[in-house]
């Protein structure tokens, strides 16, 4: 009765919050997300006055995320290369010091468009460096078991924060105006600051050497390549962002020319989409249990199609704002399950890395679909343009039918393994020395060659996602049944790290699916470059 009753305590959803750094630090992170969503309504209520309104108010969004098309590579590598806790002090002193200056110039009758926009643009590199690291440390904070619930409570925290945060802002500029809405955000920052400082974390030595970063970076962006699964998300994780993308960028403009509304309205209705994300929240997981990812997310992208149809065409502010409830389930529900999706189909050693590819996908597609749907509606109206983005967002639940979530999406085995045996030196190569080549020899009976040739093309993908620059299979013209593996790794440190930190059970299941084909035990060689042969 008690080891049941210790197990359910330990995989609730309310665990992570037993331990009081990962408390402190959601706490303070749910006060930073209301700061960040009443500082979108306080700089889009600043520009929907403007004549040129259906084109600027989108670019708030733009500012704040085209950074992350700009650093979200690099911020990847940079969230597992560097000490992740200062690098978040950092990031948030220097978020707050842009929001702070804004403020200032805001108080001052001194932030023009272009001087609002700019500052978003840095306040926004500051979140693109923050993210990859933010994720990353919650290992360092939770058990393992408890990673799944702290990710629920985090989405929590943002969706709750999108309920509250818009309203709470749309009062705020409605009797006190922007100034005071930026100066809060700038304030919601010190409490994370405070708790990153009060946190100290053991320090972890390690004689293996660590990655150079233009290598991590290349590591990171050959195993996307070479993942289907992970190809597939970031596919599916496009085609629902830039449609849905229009509705966060014109709503502020129906709000004001269609409805009338004034700024507490306009948080009314980012308020419903914050409400109906939580909503989603809270059913997300039966959902996903009873109907399975790709079910969902047609119903996802359906639904939040009919919440853009309904904001373009319909002008009771009752019947909207149940539309947005709608919206904000709906873009939870495809959200999470492709984020959930991302996380369980990477190894440890490139979570950050493809986390980092997924942010630029979501943020970028953000920026970029603002950019175009705003474009749009100044050359259209604004109802026109939502029109066009609900019709793509139909296809989007359509293209299930050509491009769904492969089948074993998130149920690989990432667990690390070290099964590669230790190679016979003469002499020990240095981490920079290279290129590295290595030689597999196999020979196989005549009637599993189809079988063999098939279960090694997935073996040469393994190797691609774990370091192999280059792989090819040859046949030997001297040797009857005899093949000939070659894969070349650009140094000896990174060959080392696929030997001890990048191979996954998933990786031997392969390798035994091919070895099952071979008479004998296979060969390999290492050959490493000669350097200066001039």
């Amino acid at each position: 009765m008690t080891t049941a009753k210790t197990a359910k305590q330990t995989t609730s959803t309310w665990a992570p919050l037993r331990s009081p750094i990962f408390r402190a630090l959601w706490i303070a992170q749910f006060v930073s997300n209301l700061g960040t969503w009443m500082q979108t309504v306080g700089a889009q209520w600043m520009l929907v006055g403007d004549p040129r309104a259906a084109v600027l108010v989108p670019l708030v969004q733009t500012a704040t995320t085209l950074p992350v098309m700009l650093l979200a590579l690099p911020s990847g590598v940079i969230a597992d290369l560097v000490d992740r806790r200062r690098l978040l002090i950092a990031t948030q002193g220097a978020m707050a010091a842009a929001v702070a200056l804004l403020a200032t110039l805001t108080g001052a009758g001194l932030t023009t468009p272009t001087v609002l926009l700019l500052l978003l643009f840095l306040i926004g590199c500051g979140q693109a460096l923050t993210a990859p690291a933010w994720q990353a440390i919650q290992p360092d904070i939770v058990p393992a078991e408890q990673i799944p619930a702290a990710a629920a409570l985090g989405s929590m925290s943002m969706n709750g924060a999108r309920a509250i945060g818009p309203a709470i802002a749309g009062v705020l500029v409605s009797l006190a105006g922007p100034t005071v809405v930026f100066a809060l955000n700038a304030v919601s920052f010190v409490g994370i600051v405070i708790v990153l400082l009060m946190w100290r974390k053991p320090a972890l030595e390690s004689n293996f050497p660590s990655e150079r970063a233009l290598a991590a970076l290349s590591s990171g962006g050959r195993y996307i390549r070479r993942s289907p699964i992970v190809r597939r998300i970031l596919l599916r994780t496009a085609l629902f962002i830039a449609p849905g993308s229009a509705l966060w960028g014109l709503m502020p403009v129906i709000a004001k020319q269609q409805l009338g509304l004034s700024s507490v309205g306009y948080g009314l209705m980012l308020g419903a989409l914050g409400v109906g994300a939580v909503s989603g929240a809270l059913v997300l997981s039966r959902l996903r249990s009873r109907f399975g990812e790709n079910p969902l997310l047609i119903v996802a992208a359906l639904g939040f199609a009919a919440s853009t149809t309904v904001l373009a065409l319909v002008p009771i502010f009752g019947v909207v704002l149940v539309g947005l409830l709608v919206g904000g389930a709906s873009w939870l529900l495809c959200l999470s399950t492709l984020n959930a999706s991302m996380q369980l189909s990477l190894p440890g050693w490139v979570r950050a890395r493809g986390l980092s590819v997924y942010q630029l996908i979501f943020m970028g597609g953000q920026a970029l679909g603002s950019v175009l749907w705003g474009v749009l509606a100044g050359a259209t109206t604004s109802v026109y343009s939502l029109l066009v983005s609900a019709g793509m967002l139909a296809f989007c639940a359509l293209s299930i039918l050509w491009w769904p979530l492969h089948a074993r999406t998130g149920r690989l085995d990432l667990t690390p393994s070290t099964h590669w045996p230790e190679p016979n030196l003469v002499f020990e190569p240095e981490p920079v020395d290279g290129p590295v080549l290595v030689i597999t020899t196999y020979k196989i009976d005549p009637k599993d060659e189809e079988a063999f040739l098939k279960a090694i093309a997935v073996m040469g993908r393994s190797r691609q996602r774990t370091g192999a620059a280059r792989w090819r299979l040859y046949r030997s013209v001297e040797q009857e049944n005899t093949f000939v593996e070659t894969f070349m790794v650009r140094s000896w440190g990174e060959h080392l790290h696929q030997h001890y930190t990048r191979l996954t059970g998933n990786d031997l299941l392969i390798e035994r699916a091919v070895e099952q084909f071979v008479d004998h035990e296979p060969v390999s060689h290492h050959l490493i470059a000669v350097r200066d042969l001039r």
